[in-house]
Parts: structure tokens; sequence; C-alpha cells
């Protein structure tokens, strides 16, 4: 049987490879990957949010960098490390023209496997640290 880790690591080794199809494998049909721009839900949309973060860092690369060896859920903390030089598609519909600016990202991903597949997904990281890296002003709007 494929423990979680096992999963979650295959599926980093295809990030680094920007391989969506190797990626969505990895996913339950209906599996659901929840991040803070927000949840897609079945591998259509599991693919497409990978294929824009390609998109929009066409370098970028995820460095795992603690890998409990719990046997389900699989949680990886990791940074992501990129050259935003192309669109990225932000929360508000609005999309951002590659800067050229570089990223690097720290978060945390906890994966539920059934099956030696993942069901769920959950991603974490700071938009904040994102959107300032990519150079977008932070704006306070009075109350």
């Amino acid at each position: 049987m494929t423990s979680a880790r096992e999963v979650k690591d295959r599926c980093i080794e295809a990030y680094n490879r920007h391989d969506v199809e190797r990626i969505t494998q990895d996913f339950a049909p209906g599996g659901v990957l929840v991040t803070p721009a927000g949840i897609q839900e079945g591998r259509e949309q599991v693919a497409w949010y990978y294929a824009h973060w390609f998109t929009a860092f066409s370098d970028i690369k995820v460095t795992a960098w603690t890998l409990p060896t719990t046997e389900d859920p699989a949680v990886t903390e990791f940074t992501l490390t990129g050259t935003h030089d192309g669109p990225f598609l932000l929360n508000d519909g609005w999309e951002l023209p590659g800067t050229g600016r570089r990223i690097a990202l720290r978060g945390v991903s906890v994966s539920t496997i059934e099956d030696g597949l993942i069901v769920s997904d959950r991603d974490y990281y700071d938009q904040l640290e994102l959107f300032s890296q990519l150079g977008m002003p932070m704006t306070v709007t009075p109350v």
C-alpha cells in the first residue's frame, strides 16, 4: 500500500518538473485542493490551478524542508521560489502581468490520502508575503 508520504513526494517531484498531468493523476477524481486563493474540486480544477502557477512563474520550484513520517496525513513544510514572468490571476479577477520579481514563499501542505490518491490537499501560505514580493501596494482603507 502506498503511504501518504510517498504520494506527496511523487507530487513534489512532478511539481518541480511542471508535470501537471502527473500531479493530477495523484489526486482522486473528486480530490480537493484548498489554498489561500480558493478551493479547487476535481482533477480538472486542480490541473488549472497548477498550470496557472507554472505559467506565472516559469521556473518555480518547491523545496521541502520538513517531511514528518506520519502515516496519514502527509505534512510538508516547504519554500516556493521562482521568477514572476507571466500573467498571474489575482483573487479579484485582475491579472498581474509578469514583474520579473523573484519570490521565496514559505508554506505548509497537509495531504490526506485514500486508496493511494489525494482526497484533500490543504496548502497554507501567506498571501501578503506573496503580494508584497510581487511589488503590489498594500493599502489600508479607513473604516
